[in-house]
């Protein structure tokens, strides 16, 4: 596929799948298919992927944030 791959997730029973995202406004989906065409190079910046114990499909989930110690 090149040099630069898309981003693959290998789920824990083998299937491979592509991590892709749409844009539609300021709103931004991401989400996972077993196409790799016009997959995204990279995680997105401050996502974890999360596999649902149910179905095995991959979604993304956003971090939690760090909270900042208060100071006495």
């Amino acid at each position: 596929m090149g040099f630069f791959s898309p981003y693959v997730y290998k789920s824990k029973s083998g299937v491979k799948y592509w991590l892709h995202m749409k844009t539609h406004g300021k709103t931004t989906l991401y989400f996972f298919s077993k196409e790799p065409v016009d997959a995204m190079q990279n995680l997105p910046r401050g996502f974890d992927i999360v596999e649902n114990p149910k179905t095995g499909m991959p979604y993304l989930k956003k971090r939690a944030a760090k909270q900042k110690k208060e100071k006495k």
